[in-house]
């Protein structure tokens, strides 16, 4: 018997581990640098990849979305259910805007739908508090902040907070302690900062400006730090990431560096010392522009105090998504939406090297792992 069945024999579930969620699109695709709906769409679905292979050892259908930063699933911090939320959704052969929230229960042999809850229209980026009694979703079309209230596995609405319009919120971002939030907006080159105030969050004063568009964001290890992707250049212009001293209520951009064309996902290593992005350089381009090219770049970026230093970089897939990392630091996964495809990679320290990559049922387009 095997350590790692050992473990799942004994917590009485499937789940491995050191495992992943992948959200799946299967909905959208890439056809001459256009998204659109194909003629036979794949469902959308949650797969449970076990990062000791890593491979793919259960999926369940739900409804998912590209559209949005890819980390529109989030797992519970006692890992016994995840959220996956649904930005886009086809009527009539057309792409509109969503507002599902699923909750999927992850404690039987088999990841199960056991609720679906409302959010707002373009519900995208989702987080759960530390405790896991608070759940946000980023609503990109409505520019709100959805608020649910978690009970053992239990989800109900507890408020929406108003952004504003043409804000985009993206993605919310829980970070000492849970005590505050930081919620990137790509639609007017904000961060919003928000504070648990008498048990109810509220917005503060201060927001940042870490670039041009600021989309997906993260913390790790040690929590000193958060990186946030900045894709303002939509495919044509240079593209950044920044570094964010997180300081209580006084969190403040200390470094920014340019990566290329847009960067989509990035996560932060266990430990907190390095940062995996997925750049698409142009990979969902169309063949004939002048920014295509028919890779996209893995790249890692090690945190150093307080500035951000280029390590390694890989090619990888087109039109990359989500980004996760095994439990010890040496495996990389980045979801390849174009070519339904999860790219893995071995990491030294210093080096990327390419694994066997793992197909998938439709096109990954969001991941998550447990908070480290």
């Amino acid at each position: 018997m095997t350590m790692t069945l050992l473990m799942m024999l004994l917590a009485g579930t499937a789940l491995p581990a050191d495992f992943a969620l992948s959200a799946n699109d299967g909905k959208q695709q890439l056809v001459e640098g256009r998204q659109i709906v194909p003629p036979d769409p794949a469902p959308d679905s949650l797969s449970v990849i076990d990062l000791s292979g890593p491979r793919i050892v259960a999926s369940v259908a739900v409804p998912a979305s590209v559209i949005g930063p890819p980390r529109s699933v989030a797992i519970a911090p006692d890992r016994s259910f995840a959220l996956v939320t649904s930005a886009r959704r086809v009527e009539h052969g057309a792409l509109v805007p969503d507002d599902l929230v699923s909750l999927v229960d992850l404690r039987g042999p088999k990841p199960v739908v056991s609720a679906t809850l409302h959010a707002g229209a373009g519900a995208a980026g989702v987080a759960i508090s530390p405790d896991g009694r608070t759940a946000l979703v980023a609503n990109r079309t409505e520019g709100t902040l959805s608020i649910f209230a978690i009970a053992g596995q239990a989800l109900s609405p507890a408020g929406t907070i108003a952004i504003g319009p043409g804000t985009s919120p993206a993605q919310p971002l829980f970070y000492d302690g849970g005590r505050h939030v930081l919620l990137t907006r790509d639609g007017d080159h904000r961060i919003s900062v928000l504070a648990m105030v008498d048990g109810k969050m509220t917005p503060l004063s201060l927001t940042l400006a870490p670039g041009l568009r600021p989309y997906a964001i993260d913390t790790a290890g040690p929590r000193t730090h958060a990186v946030v992707g900045n894709i303002g250049g939509g495919g044509h212009d240079i593209d950044t990431i920044a570094l964010i001293l997180l300081d209580g209520a006084t969190p403040r951009v200390v470094d920014s560096v340019a990566v290329g064309l847009t960067p989509e996902g990035l996560k932060m290593s266990p430990d907190g010392r390095f940062v995996a992005i997925t750049v698409n350089d142009g990979s969902n381009a169309a063949p004939g522009s002048p920014r295509y090219h028919k890779d996209g770049i893995l790249q890692v970026w090690e945190i150093a105090g307080d500035r951000l230093r280029l390590v390694t970089q890989a090619p990888m897939g087109r039109w990359g998504q989500g980004v996760a990392w095994s439990r010890d630091g040496r495996t990389i996964l980045a979801q390849a939406m174009d070519q339904r495809r999860i790219d893995v990679f071995a990491f030294d320290g210093k080096t990327l090297r390419h694994k066997p990559a793992i197909a998938m049922p439709a096109g990954p387009a969001a991941m998550a792992t447990e908070d480290r």
